[in-house]
């Protein structure tokens, strides 16, 4: 057998997701030479000086040709690096918001922050896979790292519930998966993305089922790791279970590495099938998700139960832009929740670029808006009261602009970004994603996009009533203050809001990252 023969210039696609590993083996070794009693205040920093040095590396690689590395398992184009540099903001604000969380629990350990690191190496390299078994093994990577965080606190019944849950079903979801990639290896003879496109033409006339069956398959398996609607039953049980910045990094780190895998899996297998396949998969995924997830959080008052169902309704304004990524011709088919003559459409290959860059755009400003959220999350929970259910109830924030004007301040920029209201980041990243459909002529599935997001502003601004607008609770215990979360709040505000009134810089950046290798 003959061995690969690989050069150092083909590890220097990786090097975010090496940082990343070095960093999480740094913390580990580090960890063997403390005490009980030991200061471990460093290890949070190092984590974020990781992922500030993983992200700045990925941002200078947004600027090199989309090529195929690592003898074509991997990609690297702007899509890719954009992606790495989003899990790296995600990463480094759950690490800030973790220092106040864990201390208060005495549960501060360097395996802690390098289960963080290792999980974003998996998110890094997932969003680079070119090739079905290593975009598997790189999902397993992550899942691991993140089956082992939920269930970190190990004290109690609701981290082992939800580390239990989200291990089994995130098993079967990966074998979904997995088995979906083996009959599309065997209806074309190779699990290579680039190289699949042009044995689907005739596996399609040959096995019309196979294939079907597989790309379905494939599908169901990354439905669920973006808790997509029917697929999204384990998401609040394991986002209430596991320790707050950790529901953090999966609502965004998670999501954003899937979607990415998802979209250069399904945009490059669309060349080789009937687009119609995946536009009617996504279609009815984005109704569904959006639907069931904001009206399944509206009765919600465990705070951090609403925001996992939020970030379900999330998921599918994401979806919508994904299925704006198959529409071939406007008018022809799916006149409801599909293509429609009232626009016309734009070109198809600025749609799918618009499409694209919605996309990432809106993966960014979740990442702001949902870290902080979770950030002010674990800032008034106690660890006493997690095992009662009411850590998170929304008594917890009444009279907050009272107690701490700053944090009650930036929860509401984080509701109101979450809730597309203007003048939000969250806002321009719906008006992007809508304006793909639109431009897609998915008319139908906008309007129930605005509709439900419409819905969705209801139980976002009933905790800003509730910080704003309801005293104080008798007997309420003191909010202590901790650099670490604050630093994050103050860093996520800031994106919020700068971005959301002077979205320019992101944009320019997106026309670049809107480039997938092989469009």
């Amino acid at each position: 057998m003959t061995l690969p023969s690989l050069s150092l210039a083909d590890f220097f696609p990786l090097l975010p997701a090496i940082l990343m590993v070095v960093g999480a083996c740094i913390l580990l070794l580090s960890e063997v030479f403390l005490s009980a009693t030991s200061s471990r205040a460093y290890q949070a920093v190092l984590t974020v000086v990781t992922s500030v040095a993983a992200g700045a590396v990925a941002v200078a690689m947004m600027f090199e040709p989309p090529r195929e590395v690592m003898l074509g398992f991997g990609v690297l184009d702007p899509f890719s690096s954009f992606l790495t540099f989003v899990v790296s903001v995600c990463v480094g604000l759950a690490a800030l918001s973790s220092v106040g969380f864990l201390r208060n629990r005495g549960a501060e350990r360097g395996e802690f922050y390098a289960l963080m690191l290792f999980a974003s190496a998996g998110m890094s390299l997932l969003a680079m896979s070119n090739e079905l078994i290593t975009l598997f093994v790189n999902i397993e990577v992550l899942s691991i790292a993140t089956y082992a965080l939920t269930a970190y606190l190990r004290r109690g019944t609701r981290p082992s519930e939800a580390g239990f849950k989200y291990f089994i079903l995130g098993a079967f979801s990966s074998a979904v998966l997995l088995y979906g990639a083996a009959l599309l290896y065997g209806a074309t003879g190779t699990t290579n993305l680039s190289a699949m496109v042009g044995p689907l033409g005739g596996a399609m006339q040959a096995q019309p089922a196979l294939v079907y069956t597989g790309v379905v398959l494939v599908g169901a398996g990354f439905a669920f790791k973006i808790a997509a609607v029917p697929f999204h039953m384990w998401t609040p049980d394991v986002y209430e279970g596991a320790p707050s910045p950790v529901s953090a990094l999966m609502s965004a780190g998670v999501k954003a590495a899937a979607f990415a895998a998802m979209v250069r899996v399904f945009f490059t297998l669309g060349q080789g099938i009937d687009p119609r396949l995946p536009l009617a998969l996504f279609s009815a995924l984005a109704f569904l998700t959006m639907v069931g997830g904001n009206l399944l959080a509206i009765p919600q008052r465990n705070v951090k139960r609403m925001l996992a169902y939020s970030s379900i309704a999330h998921a599918g304004y994401l979806l919508l832009g994904v299925a704006a990524l198959f529409v071939t011709a406007p008018g022809e088919q799916f006149r409801l929740l599909g293509p429609s003559e009232l626009t016309g459409g734009s070109p198809l290959d600025l749609a799918r670029a618009g499409a694209l860059r919605g996309i990432l755009y809106y993966l960014l400003a979740y990442t702001f808006s949902a870290v902080g959220a979770f950030a002010m999350v674990s800032a008034l929970e106690r660890r006493e009261d997690e095992e009662k259910g009411t850590a998170w109830d929304l008594e917890r924030f009444s009279g907050l602009a009272q107690r701490r004007p700053g944090w009650a301040f930036a929860m509401a920029a984080f509701m109101l970004s979450l809730g597309g209201i203007p003048p939000t980041i969250g806002f321009m990243s719906k008006l992007l994603i809508f304006q793909s459909a639109v431009d897609a002529g998915l008319i139908g599935l906008t309007i129930v996009a605005v509709l439900s997001s419409a819905a969705g502003v209801y139980y976002y601004l009933r905790v800003v009533v509730y910080m704003f607008m309801r005293p104080v609770p008798e007997g309420a215990q003191v909010l202590e203050r901790n650099w670490g979360t604050e630093l994050a709040l103050v860093v996520s505000t800031a994106a919020v809001v700068v971005l959301g009134i002077i979205p320019g810089p992101i944009t320019a950046w997106l026309e670049q990252a809107g480039t997938l290798f092989g469009r």
